[in-house]
């Protein structure tokens, strides 16, 4: 681009440090555009284009995740339910991230069944790139559990293929960076803490892996497709 509206050159490595805060302003610019679609029960086509656009910026073009800065985690696969129940559940304030809740508070009903069902139809290949050491020990916790440490099979809910069903979330393909993170915040949460989400299961299951058991585990269905 050239004239007076072209970009200043920055630094390789100050733009490196600019893209967290860059993608966080092109998300918080897209939630100010308002729904125009409250009232319809199918939304237009050229409205979830452009919300699908913005979801890409982080999600990546086919759903498949991003490795950046901060681990963005892989929608593609997902199931219609899961999505639209983290979706209301962002609106609602009962999952706390403040660039998704904006991100979810411009979103009509019909919006947010398009989005599911845009991105239950996608299934890339798994990103991959997590450590392989300790694939044995992954699929062991995830096809039996650890009876020793109270920790369930997890396969017991989201299937033997780690591929979810309803509002049980796919694992399968899922980022390691973006599982590990996840493993380790239910693992603070209290039991019987006030988030309105906290699964009874998933609380006392995270807090009794070791770190070294969530990274197997995140590695193992990292490579699951």
């Amino acid at each position: 681009m050239s004239g007076p509206f072209a970009p200043k050159r920055v630094s390789p490595r100050r733009a490196v440090g600019l893209r967290p805060a860059l993608q966080t302003l092109m998300l918080t610019t897209a939630c100010c555009v308002p729904a125009h679609a409250e009232e319809r029960t199918v939304a237009p086509r050229g409205g979830l284009e452009a919300k699908l656009e913005y979801c890409n910026t982080c999600h990546g073009l086919s759903g498949q995740g991003y490795r950046g800065y901060f681990p963005m985690p892989r929608l593609a696969g997902q199931s219609p339910q899961y999505i639209e129940s983290q979706l209301r559940a962002f609106i609602e304030r009962r999952r706390t991230n403040p660039i998704m809740a904006k991100v979810a508070q411009v979103l009509s009903p019909s919006m947010i069944t398009g989005l599911a069902a845009h991105f239950k139809a996608l299934d890339p290949m798994p990103i991959g790139g997590a450590p392989r050491g300790s694939l044995a020990l992954g699929k062991q916790i995830f096809a039996e559990g650890l009876p020793e440490s109270n920790v369930p099979a997890c396969s017991a809910c989201h299937g033997p293929e780690g591929r979810g069903q309803h509002e049980i979330p796919r694992l399968a393909g899922q980022l390691y960076e973006y599982t590990v993170a996840q493993l380790t915040n239910w693992s603070k949460v209290r039991a019987h803490g006030p988030v309105a989400e906290t699964s009874e299961i998933m609380v006392p299951a995270a807090r009794n892996l070791t770190k070294s058991q969530m990274e197997a585990l995140a590695a193992y269905v990292s490579f699951l497709h």
